[in-house]
């Protein structure tokens, strides 16, 4: 996952036969193909939720934690109430196990946790593009917050921004070594 930046959740809550447009595996899509996407799945949608969770709190909760969390806030964020959600992975008790069902590997098989993801992964990197205007030395606006060798170099070299997180051991590794001379 990403050393740096919020974790991010979607919910979509789709009409019935909406699954022509091209929503699939969010990570299988280039940037551009999930922003148009992204707009298609919104106009489409009944209604979009969105959650985050700082990366404060993924340093204070974990992160599966505050995945749940963010997930609660998409949920929350919602228009309408759903009566039964689809959630991307293992159950999520916080959720309340009697009204989800966890797909393992769901992104890539259902279509609509493809468009959750989408929609949460679009605004993510929105999200990180704005904090690489704020924190230059990073890269965020090409690497999101993930661990590419830019950004592990620059976090040794300038140690960790109040975006990073902190309890993540690359993170730590990487701020505990001597800059190289």
């Amino acid at each position: 996952g990403p050393l740096a930046g919020p974790v991010v959740a979607a919910a979509v809550f789709l009409p019935a036969g909406s699954e022509g447009c091209g929503a699939e595996d969010s990570k299988r899509l280039t940037a551009v193909q999930r922003e148009q996407l992204a707009e298609e799945i919104v106009k489409v949608a009944h209604a979009v939720g969105i959650g985050a969770a700082s990366a404060t709190e993924v340093d204070r909760l974990n992160i599966r934690k505050a995945t749940a969390v963010a997930m609660q806030r998409a949920l929350q964020r919602l228009s309408v109430t759903p009566q039964h959600i689809l959630v991307d992975g293992l159950p999520v008790p916080e959720l309340g196990l009697e009204w989800q069902t966890a797909v393992v590997g769901g992104d890539a098989a259902v279509h609509s946790i493809a468009c959750a993801s989408i929609l949460a992964k679009v605004c993510r990197d929105r999200l990180m593009e704005r904090l690489a205007a704020r924190y230059p030395v990073y890269g965020w606006e090409r690497n999101k917050g993930y661990a590419t060798e830019e950004h592990r170099e620059a976090l040794h070299q300038h140690g960790p921004s109040p975006h990073h997180r902190r309890t993540f051991q690359t993170v730590e590794q990487l701020t505990l070594l001597p800059v190289p001379t």
